[in-house]
């Protein structure tokens, strides 16, 4: 344990794993939402297409959306070696539970009537095949991403928010063009590794998650870690001021606070709750 940490008590197991109070004056539990149980496969299958559809939807508002560039998959629990994509031509800011297309290990279209993206399934299927314990994908131009990824290295240890990325993160250090070649698709899924990101040299980010929540936060966040970094990096430079770094020690204590599937599933919640209310639960259809 670090040894300036501060450790709060709170009433459940689940409340703790993501650093949540919950108990009233009357010693009530207050438990934190956490990812559901479901009945059966079925119910899972449309809990994991609609949250897709919202992150899509999540992913338009913060301009993660260039042109037919991008992708989010989710693996599907029925047809384990199948998952569910966006279709190729449809924008984020549009697409419905309706338009997903689920599509097989040969890239071939189980249910969809649209073709998907390529690049897409060079990329996904060598992901989920490499790593089991990977539910959803995320990948997109973003421009703080792309800015980034051309210095071809990993994230400073810097801020609170960088460390849902302490050693859970990776650089693909070269570029190959469109990613139309599963071989180029196998290069970045070891690159990944055991990590939860790869930041894709000259291309842009890439992230993952045992849930399209998670893995749609992790993409937000890095996005968003990528900007701050860039901003730290130019004021440094301008100003002669030096970065003060968080220690490993420190990191690796946090991370265990700020890096765990079932903080990213949480953390995503937020989102969606926002674009339901806002769309009215439009994309659910």
């Amino acid at each position: 344990m670090s040894p300036s940490a501060t450790v709060v008590d709170s009433s459940s197991a689940t409340n703790q794993a993501v650093g949540a109070l919950g108990k009233t004056t009357s010693g009530k539990k207050l438990n934190i939402r956490s990812y559901p149980k479901f009945d059966s496969l079925e119910e899972e299958r449309l809990y994991r297409k609609q949250h897709l559809a919202a992150a899509f939807r999540i992913f338009a508002d913060r301009g993660f959306d260039e042109g037919v560039a991008g992708h989010i998959s989710v693996r599907d629990p029925i047809l384990t070696d199948h998952f569910w994509l966006n279709p190729l031509s449809k924008h984020f800011a549009t697409i419905c539970v309706s338009d997903l297309v689920l599509v097989n290990e040969d890239g071939e279209v189980v249910i969809g009537d649209e073709p998907i993206n390529a690049a897409a399934f060079a990329i996904h299927s060598e992901i989920h095949k490499a790593r089991p314990d990977v539910i959803a994908a995320c990948h997109a131009h973003s421009v703080a991403g792309k800015a980034f990824s051309v210095f071809g290295k990993p994230l400073d240890m810097m801020t609170q928010d960088a460390l849902r990325f302490y050693k859970s993160h990776a650089v693909y250090d070269r570029f190959g063009g469109v990613v139309l070649d599963r071989e180029e698709g196998k290069r970045i899924a070891k690159a990944l590794g055991n990590g939860k990101a790869v930041i894709l040299q000259n291309h842009g980010l890439l992230t993952v998650g045992q849930s399209v929540d998670e893995a749609a936060f992790w993409f937000i966040s890095l996005d968003k870690s990528c900007m701050a970094q860039l901003l730290a990096d130019a004021a440094a430079a301008g100003s002669g001021n030096k970065k003060i770094l968080i220690s490993d020690e420190e990191a690796a204590y946090s991370y265990e606070q700020v890096g765990t599937p079932a903080k990213g599933w949480l953390a995503f919640q937020g989102y969606y709750d926002e674009i339901l209310q806002r769309t009215n639960g439009s994309f659910l259809k």
